[in-house]
């Protein structure tokens, strides 16, 4: 049976572990962390068949066959690198960590050598299979549109340091408008999507990301258009943003517990 250890015990961590706790993940859930102690302290009581030990990074990997990374971007780095060196594979939620080109080649490289594998879930989107199939030929153009509640943006550094008002918003605003690369970097807490998407397509510096910040929308909504020589199709995506972060959109939650059914099923569906 799948070893599991899970850094970062908010909310998509939890979900995960939950998931695990009632059976609808075919796993052993061994080891959990978080710097929080209150987030170890919710997880832990709201677990039921299960008591999963408390290892720092560094032992942990002695103890599971896959870590689960859903902390965060700086988290990221430390933990997929540590985790690949000790032979294990690794479930990254943090996908905007791979914007970093130079990051990105050496992880791979020690994936090859160590035989690991690198998970990346669809998160908060829907067509990735779409856009992986189209990307076998040629694509044209991939572009994103997010719209999301202005709470949801706060404290993104693109804010921040454009001095952009969000609680005062009345009206829908575009706030940023660029690429995948610059996006995911301005905003790491909030568009993972883009680099997803972008690992799926044409890449960070090719993939258009548009940003609204919407006084009235209570989803998290995400629409994306493929072009290519295959054709064109779009998709969208409403989201209701998870119940303990909004800044999360609870599908990413559950496309996190999709991809780990998916490792441990031996029937394999879709692209």
């Amino acid at each position: 049976m799948l070893k599991l250890g899970i850094v970062g015990c908010g909310a998509i961590g939890t979900e995960i572990c939950k998931a695990v706790d009632e059976g609808s993940i075919e796993s052993e859930l061994v080891a959990v962390y978080d710097r929080n102690e209150e987030h170890l302290s919710n997880l832990q009581s709201s677990l039921v068949n299960t008591e999963p030990e408390v290892y720092e990074l560094q032992e942990m990997v002695k103890h599971v066959d896959l870590v689960v990374e859903s902390a965060s971007q700086k988290a990221a780095y430390e933990i997929v690198t540590t985790a690949l060196e000790s032979s294990c594979d690794v479930m990254v939620m943090s996908v905007g960590v791979f914007v970093d080109k130079n990051f990105r080649e050496k992880v791979t490289d020690i994936a090859k050598k160590k035989g690991c594998k690198i998970y990346l879930p669809s998160g908060a989107l829907v067509g990735l299979d779409g856009v992986k199939t189209a990307s076998c030929n040629d694509i044209y153009s991939v572009s994103l549109t997010s719209r999301k509640p202005p709470e949801s943006l706060e404290g993104a550094p693109y804010i921040v340091e454009n001095n952009i008002d969000l609680e005062n918003l009345k009206n829908e605003t575009v706030v940023f408008e660029g690429y995948a690369a610059e996006a995911v970097k301005m905003f790491p807490a909030n568009v993972n999507v883009a680099a997803t998407l972008s690992l799926s397509g044409l890449g960070f510096d090719e993939t258009s990301v548009k940003i609204i910040a919407d006084p009235g929308a209570e989803k998290n909504i995400h629409n994306v258009t493929v072009k290519g020589n295959f054709g064109e199709f779009t998709t969208r995506v409403e989201n209701l943003p998870s119940p303990t972060n909004p800044k999360t959109s609870y599908l990413a939650s559950l496309s996190a517990i999709a991809t780990l059914q998916k490792i441990v099923n031996p029937l394999q569906v879709g692209t």
